[in-house]
């Protein structure tokens, strides 16, 4: 590879400290304990010349926060945005220990690798590699390993946004995750914005009762069974957007599928057709509620009089608030007789702009690793940091330049799954990419 001699290197090991580190975020308060990321990275930087700001919302919870001062106030800045907290693990679904950063066959194993330890360790390298180089940014260059984004960021970037904006504000920013493969050309994706969030609580009215006489009963638990077997099956309208169809389009897909994929009247012909990328097309096409967490019951031999279900809703451009409680009124139709919806948060789906400077810098990092190569727009179906800056009106982007070996439903598949992984190949094309975006980026002649 072309690029500073041990970057790779450096990104490998480091990786392998984070994963080990198993900063676990169960959604709990007191739970990621990300202040041991925090210390593996300040031993890293130590003898660069920066040390950065530390700051710890919730005991334990604790982001540092790198800024390099550009030489021209004027220029644009960029950030470089990585959470360090992962989510929990099925030790029993794993080949490998996931929190012991095993290298076999030039794949490194463990929770974080692809989800997004790879990259928050490559930010680091590469913001070393800027402090101690020589090399000068005409703008500030931000890095900022942040707690909490595997359960809204409450005490990572959220906290910040409000609290301590001077930290991590920038003009343009990258983030999670992109570089996977599609078709021959090659394209390699970016995140140029994500689906927004509408999380739902339905509460379930039952009549308790005795155990041994289930016939004729209200027991909210089948209620509740019955209103997440509606909610699964339920399709909602098919919105083809211009990211999936330009996606579709760069698969190369038989004539019979990609027209019916990129059709919405005719899509639930062709989905299943996608292999492992049928989820991520449904997803990119349609407004998705998932009945996630179901409680019921307290005793075996009585019938609950009460049950919750708790709903991940993800929007697509445009979704309202109305529009989401009228899919949920469909799909429940006549059991909300029974049924209560509660909550009301809602946060809207984000698209950055793709005539910037960065995202030229991208297409230039992507085709010094793959001579012809083009970048291809995606919207993102799960949520991101990224979100917190494109609501502000700042382009942030999920970018990576993976091996070949990753098409995009491999690489979805292992996030939040077992036996997650990367190969060292794309750990080297990352990092090598992103220190040439950054310092194409902050140029003095290019910017």
């Amino acid at each position: 590879m072309s690029g500073t001699p041990g970057l790779a290197e450096q990104t490998t090991e480091l990786l392998q400290q984070l994963i080990r580190n198993a900063a676990v975020n169960d959604g709990t308060p007191d739970s990621g304990q990300e202040w041991r990321q925090v210390r593996t990275l300040q031993e890293f930087f130590a003898g660069s010349g920066v040390e950065g700001v530390v700051v710890e919302p919730h005991p334990g919870r604790e982001s540092l926060i790198v800024r390099i001062e550009g030489t021209d106030r004027s220029a644009p800045s960029l950030a470089l945005v990585g959470h360090t907290d992962v989510v929990p693990v099925e030790p029993a679904g794993w080949e490998r220990d996931p929190f012991g950063a095993e290298i076999v066959d030039d794949v490194l194993w463990g929770r974080g690798a692809i989800d997004m330890l790879n990259l928050t360790a490559a930010y680091a390298v590469v913001t070393r590699a800027i402090a101690t180089s020589g090399f000068r940014p005409r703008g500030d260059l931000v890095f900022a390993a942040v707690a909490d984004e595997e359960s809204g960021s409450r005490f990572g970037v959220g906290w910040l946004t409000e609290h301590r904006l001077d930290l991590i504000d920038a003009d343009y920013v990258l983030t999670e995750s992109g570089g996977a493969h599609a078709g021959s050309t090659p394209a390699l994706g970016v995140m140029i914005g994500e689906k927004g969030g509408a999380g739902r609580l339905l509460r379930v009215r039952g009549v308790p009762g005795h155990g041994s006489a289930p016939w004729g009963t209200r027991n909210a638990g089948v209620i509740a069974a019955e209103a997440m077997t509606r909610l699964a099956r339920f399709r909602g309208p098919t919105v083809i957007t211009p990211q999936w169809r330009a996606y579709a389009e760069a698969l190369e897909l038989e004539p019979d599928v990609s027209a019916a994929v990129t059709d919405p009247a005719r899509f639930f012909e062709g989905v299943d057709a996608l292999g492992d990328l049928n989820g991520f097309a449904h997803a990119s096409t349609h407004t998705t509620i998932s009945p996630n967490v179901v409680r019921a019951g307290e005793k075996a031999n009585v019938i609950p009089g009460e049950a919750t279900v708790q709903l991940d809703i993800r929007i697509l451009p445009g979704v309202t608030r109305d529009d989401v409680h009228g899919y949920l009124r469909e799909a429940l139709g006549d059991l909300l007789e029974h049924i209560e919806i509660e909550g009301d948060w809602f946060g809207e789906s984000t698209i950055s702009p793709t005539d910037t400077p960065l995202f030229a810098a991208l297409g230039s990092a992507v085709r010094r690793a793959y001579p012809g190569a083009e970048l291809l727009p995606m919207l993102g179906i799960g949520g991101t940091d990224g979100r917190f800056y494109r609501r502000r009106g700042i382009p942030a982007y999920g970018f990576g330049v993976l091996s070949e070996r990753w098409d995009y439903g491999t690489f979805r598949r292992l996030f939040h799954g077992h036996n997650e992984r990367i190969d060292l190949a794309s750990l080297d094309l990352t990092v090598h990419a992103l220190d040439h975006v950054v310092r194409t980026f902050h140029d003095q002649e290019n910017t």
